[in-house]
């Protein structure tokens, strides 16, 4: 009875110890698992975050402007982003939107000259970020109505909507109607056609532009480039240029011949308080004190009193 009573415990006891192994065996095969794939943080977040849909364009994408720089006289144009270009540019501008800004004026009554000068300023002569990324020359925002394409770029505020054309002539068209559609400008079509300075100053009254120097801008690059000429081809008549405006320098003043008293001295290049103290047999405190000076600043050409 003894002899199955231990044999009972120790079956019991081998028992015990196989299981004890076999957990043992488990936790290190998972350890080795857990050592060989570690989980990291970035590992976690990207296995909980889902897959992202491709990037795609959108209003607040940035939009950049890339300036072509040659040999020549430089314009700096206040367009919907400050351009800076060549004169030889402003030129080649003109040469290539002259016919349609020609065609216009036959079709539509806008002085050729204006909006030629209007499309070199908005657009920075063709350079201009939303010229370059839209082809608008005119910086004509949606408005309500506008049912083509657009594109965001800031301005007045942030990321505000734009025209977009798919040619430059379609916009040159839409500036046009622009102007004859909306009543606020039927009063500039009751100007002469080829008074150029009352149609940029008529644009400004009419709230086209907020810029109080709108007006001279277009004059300005009318009378520099000589735009005008478009207008008297349309018109047929000979085309006469605006003097160009010189700078009159005023003459200077004759110098009078200031006859030294005495008692004075005229400062000469180099001389210093101390100098002329020591010229004189004055302390500088003493020459100070005689001519109320603050500090030892002193101009070529001034008169100090000696004594």
């Amino acid at each position: 009875m003894v002899k199955k009573i231990l044999a009972a415990c120790l079956l019991v006891l081998l028992v015990s110890c196989g299981t004890s192994r076999s957990n043992i065996r488990t936790s290190k095969s998972t350890a080795s698992a857990s050592k060989s794939r570690p989980t990291s943080p970035a590992r976690k977040a990207r296995a909980a975050k889902p897959k992202s849909e491709p990037r795609r364009a959108t209003a607040s994408s940035p939009i950049r402007t890339t300036k072509t720089n040659s040999g020549g006289q430089t314009e700096v144009l206040e367009s919907t982003s400050r351009t800076v270009v060549y004169a030889e540019l402003v030129k080649q501008y003109v040469d290539n939107y002259s016919p349609i800004a020609k065609d216009n004026m036959r079709r539509h009554g806008i002085p050729a000259s204006i909006t030629l000068a209007q499309g070199i300023l908005e657009s920075g002569a063709g350079r201009g970020t939303l010229c370059v990324n839209a082809n608008n020359h005119f910086g004509i925002k949606c408005h309500t109505g506008w049912t083509g394409e657009t594109i965001h770029h800031d301005d007045d505020s942030a990321q505000e909507c734009f025209r977009k054309y798919t040619h430059g002539s379609e916009s040159y068209n839409d500036h046009s109607l622009f102007l004859t559609t909306r009543g606020r400008y039927a009063s500039l079509f009751k100007l002469d056609k080829d008074d150029y300075s009352a149609w940029a100053h008529g644009l400004k009254a009419a709230g086209y532009a907020t810029d109080p120097q709108y007006p001279a801008k277009l004059i300005g690059l009318i009378e520099r480039y000589d735009l005008a000429k478009y207008d008297a081809e349309v018109l047929g008549r000979q085309f006469v240029p605006a003097p160009k405006k010189e700078v009159v320098k005023p003459a200077p003043a004759p110098q009078q011949e200031i006859i030294l008293a005495a008692d004075s001295y005229r400062v000469q290049q180099g001389d210093t308080l101390y100098s002329i103290s020591k010229k004189h047999n004055l302390t500088v405190e003493q020459l100070m004190a005689l001519n109320s000076l603050q500090g030892n600043a002193i101009a070529i050409g001034q008169v100090l009193k000696i004594k």
